[in-house]
């Protein structure tokens, strides 16, 4: 096969649910700036972030849970830097969940988090505390509003379950409100949930109103679940779908000396055997597998954005130019002829 197109365009900007929020199709999530799974320096960090707006990714997440504060405080210090009239507008999203509290020993390191800040992480899902942790990521970002904020880590992926129920009712009836207040007093636009399941996403579309979902590595060329039930609810009330973790924790991605995570762990057999025949059927068509995992997601009607993270202004650049790569449609069409994907997965036809 000859090259295929490697320019990079004018990112599209999309409207989230029915608010004023726009996202950028190509975001960028903010774990890696919270030093997951090993640090990166200020400065790489920085030359991240500034690659990214010149790219024109205008959605930037983030959460308190990442470095315990850390990307959120790294988040605003460049933002402060690059504060750039000819960038576009940023649409930051950041989460309630967990509020930090100081920690007088030395800072954890479990979660992944590499040298984060000194501060233990609490669930807490009450309207106290959802004011508390957005007020506090509001000073950690240097911002008074934050377009998106999401309830993190419901469901019992997270709380098991036994503590699931009750979190998810605290969150519900009672945090909710806050948030609720929040978008009416105009500090943010949209409300949602930033989970990695489907079925809490399910059960919240049932107790309130919400805009948006970003879904980690529940609908990717690995696992289309999420086509049975969430996806087609979405897109007939209108809620709109990020997709996160395109590459499931970095199996797809195929990046040099990165280690294959899957779901925050290190991959199993069978999932690497899967990799493997997805991969040889990219190759056959000249199309790296991280082109095409980025692509994917973003070929359902209900899926606004791809959130994949980046720890360096090469895999920034290099996230930017898989977006606009030319994917031939027979790939598509061999995928599902080897039950690899979906065979109801919207493709490029």
């Amino acid at each position: 096969m000859g090259p295929h197109d490697t320019m990079n365009p004018p990112i599209t900007r999309t409207q989230l649910g029915n608010t004023r929020a726009m996202v950028s199709q190509l975001g960028l999530g903010g774990a890696a700036f919270g030093n997951l799974y090993s640090p990166i320096t200020d400065q790489a960090a920085f030359d991240t972030m500034q690659t990214a707006l010149s790219l024109g990714i205008n959605h930037i997440d983030t959460a308190p849970f990442y470095g315990y504060g850390l990307s959120e405080q790294r988040i605003g210090h460049m933002l402060s830097m690059l504060n750039n009239p000819t960038n576009p507008p940023i649409t930051l999203s950041s989460k309630v969940g967990r509020r930090l509290l100081a920690r007088n020993r030395p800072p954890r390191e479990d979660h992944g988090f590499i040298d984060a800040l000194p501060y233990d992480p609490v669930f807490d899902y009450t309207y106290d505390g959802v004011m508390r942790s957005f007020q506090t990521s509001c000073e950690r970002l240097g911002v008074e509003h934050i377009s998106i904020v999401l309830f993190h880590d419901l469901g019992r992926m997270t709380h098991g379950k036994e503590k699931a129920p009750e979190y998810f009712r605290q969150a519900m009836q009672d945090g909710y409100r806050a948030l609720h207040e929040l978008r009416n007093e105009g500090r943010i636009d949209a409300i949602g949930l930033g989970v990695n399941e489907t079925e809490v996403c399910m059960s919240a579309m049932q107790h309130a109103e919400f805009d948006c979902f970003l879904l980690a590595g529940r609908y990717t060329l690995l696992e289309q679940d999420a086509l049975r039930n969430l996806l087609p609810l979405c897109a007939t009330k209108g809620v709109s779908l990020i997709i996160g973790g395109p590459f499931n924790s970095g199996v797809l991605a195929e990046l040099p000396n990165t280690p294959t995570h899957y779901d925050y762990a290190p991959a199993n057999k069978t999932i690497t055997d899967k990799v493997a025949a997805l991969r040889q059927i990219c190759h056959e068509y000249n199309v790296p597998l991280g082109a095409a995992a980025l692509r994917f997601p973003l070929l359902h009607p209900a899926v606004v954005s791809g959130l994949p993270g980046a720890r360096s202004a090469q895999e920034v650049t290099l996230n930017a130019q898989w977006l606009n790569l030319t994917i031939p449609k027979q790939l598509w069409h061999d995928l599902k002829d080897q039950n690899l994907i979906h065979i109801d997965a919207p493709i490029d036809d």
